[in-house]
């Protein structure tokens, strides 16, 4: 039986096949710990970058400065309202310190996911009015405005 294992794994290897497909992460809801359904997201977000996004946690747009400037001007008409035109925090938090109501904020899935599916008070869902790449967008803004403490920001590390 070992033997008939190792063929099988010395033909995957051999036809350049993975031998482990790298998992999804898997988004939670911030409030009730529900997964998030990306079925209802709105159209137009599904790039390489969210599809990079769901495999790394990472988001592949922090530190773009193309990126960086788009965010800002979604971040302006979609959040600015409530957290301030720097973040600064107005009815809603300030998102450019440390202090985080949810403290998986600091990484890059907790904020997706405040983004994505709300969180308490009056911050609903945003996947009606954004797309998934239109938030990593806006996030890439979030981190480049940061004036906190380096040490503490998860989505640098």
């Amino acid at each position: 039986m070992k033997s008939k294992r190792r063929s099988v794994l010395v033909l995957a290897l051999a036809a350049g096949l993975p031998l482990l497909a790298q998992a999804e992460i898997t988004f939670r809801h911030a409030v009730t710990g529900e997964t998030l359904d990306f079925e209802y997201a709105k159209a137009g977000g599904d790039t390489e970058a969210f599809k990079k996004f769901k495999e790394t946690g990472k988001n592949p747009y922090n530190g773009d400065k193309a990126v960086i400037e788009k965010g800002h001007s979604l971040y302006l008409s979609a959040c600015s309202g409530c957290h301030g035109h720097e973040a600064e925090g107005k009815i809603g938090p300030g998102l450019a310190d440390d202090y985080w109501t949810y403290p998986r904020g600091t990484m890059d899935v907790g904020l997706f996911e405040i983004l994505y599916g709300g969180a308490n008070g009056s911050m609903g869902p945003q996947y009606v009015n954004l797309n998934t790449d239109e938030m990593l967008q806006i996030m890439a803004w979030i981190r480049s405005a940061y004036k906190g403490d380096p040490a503490k920001a998860e989505w640098l590390k």
